[in-house]
């Protein structure tokens, strides 16, 4: 197993304020300051009876200014990891166990206009068994009062998977993604955004370290995104609100609520709390852990080597809950620090909207961020 096995939960850690691939989310203006991140995030899940993944990942990130009209941005990554994967639903060997590394960079190039900007990104990363490239183009208009700006993207990725069961060699997955955005100053105290991203995708979506997974070679995903800070007088603290909506091809269904609140507090400390609720639908190839009566697991009743299946976790029906806290420290003009913690709980029982996976063990995760920040 690899680490894309967590892309769920994650890569969503990991690239948290990406848009497309290789590019951040960024300001209209020019940064006044450079700034250089220093980070380490320590990830790792169970379930009962068994820890699985672990994941160890620095991190160096680098925003700066250029002539006035211009920035660049870039980070690289490198994520350690081991542990095991179930090779079906929850089931787990010793042939599963795993180690991993995952190197991944990204850059990007940013022109800044009187109401607008343009901003090209790369991003690569590799890893054993998995080599991925992008390219991304952004841009964004301000109207005249400075209160609304509209955002578009086209972002297109192709991947490279050989397992090294060698199951398959040299397959392609090639994605293409969409953005459309606008945000807008309601009042003195209210900002909301509205984004809604699209992404077709091709070639091979299987897991190949899984025994029973045929997906189908396309995938097309739509996601609508809607967000509302509100800054609170009487504390001086902003809520941020969001909700998002998620559709694909394989008949996933997803919902996600999430809820944080910005405090800050004397002597340059800052205290965020998070709570973010998600459900999703199965797929509809997803097959529940009933097996057949003759052979046993991992054979499904009525199996057929020709049909779309899957029995992995992710793409069943389940439901999850994160609580995160995050506690700031500027420490002068120059240097500050972040640390986060999170965790993480997923059910089938706890789904709503839709009807959730049965006979699938409890997945926990925990997580730790730590960034220390220059500018200059």
């Amino acid at each position: 197993m690899t680490n894309k096995d967590n892309s769920g939960l994650a890569a969503s850690i990991l690239t948290a304020a990406m848009l497309l691939p290789g590019v951040q989310a960024h300001a209209e203006t020019p940064p006044a300051n450079g700034t250089i991140s220093l980070g380490y995030l320590d990830y790792r899940d169970s379930q009962p009876g068994f820890d699985r993944i672990k994941v160890h990942a620095p991190s160096l990130s680098i925003v700066a200014p250029v002539a006035g009209v211009w920035s660049i941005g870039a980070s690289v990554v490198r994520d350690d990891v081991s542990g095991a994967s179930p090779r079906y639903h929850t089931a787990v060997s010793g042939a599963s166990r795993m180690d991993d590394i995952r190197k991944a960079g990204d850059a990007s190039l940013t022109r800044y206009f009187d109401r607008g900007s343009l901003t090209v990104g790369a991003a690569y990363s590799t890893e054993h068994d998995y080599i991925s490239r992008a390219l991304s183009l952004q841009g964004s208009v301000e109207s005249e009062d400075h209160n609304t700006t509209w955002t578009a993207g086209l972002g297109h990725s192709d991947d490279k998977i050989d397992p090294v069961n060698h199951i398959v060699t040299n397959e392609k997955k090639r994605t293409t993604n969409v953005l459309l955005g606008v945000t807008r100053v309601l009042t003195a105290s209210d900002i909301a955004q509205l984004t809604l991203t699209h992404t077709q995708g091709e070639g091979y979506f299987n897991d190949p370290y899984k025994f029973f997974d045929t997906r189908p070679r396309s995938r097309d995903e739509s996601t609508l995104l809607a967000r509302w800070n509100h800054y609170i007088a009487a504390t001086g603290g902003t809520s941020r609100l969001s909700y998002r909506y998620y559709r694909d091809s394989f008949g996933v269904r997803a919902h996600t609520i999430g809820g944080e609140y910005v405090q800050p507090l004397a002597d340059g400390w800052t205290l965020t709390p998070e709570l973010r609720l998600y459900t999703q639908s199965a797929a509809y190839f997803y097959r529940d852990p009933v097996y057949d009566p003759v052979l046993g697991a991992p054979f499904p009743v009525g199996y057929d080597f020709k049909s779309l299946m899957s029995e992995d976790q992710r793409l069943s029906g389940f439901g999850a809950v994160t609580l995160a806290l995050k506690v700031s420290k500027q420490i002068d003009k120059l240097w500050s620090v972040d640390v986060k913690a999170s965790t993480y709980q997923q059910r089938g029982s706890w789904a709503f909207f839709n009807s959730g996976s049965p006979g699938l063990d409890i997945f926990r995760a925990q997580t730790i961020q730590i960034a220390v920040n220059r500018s200059w």
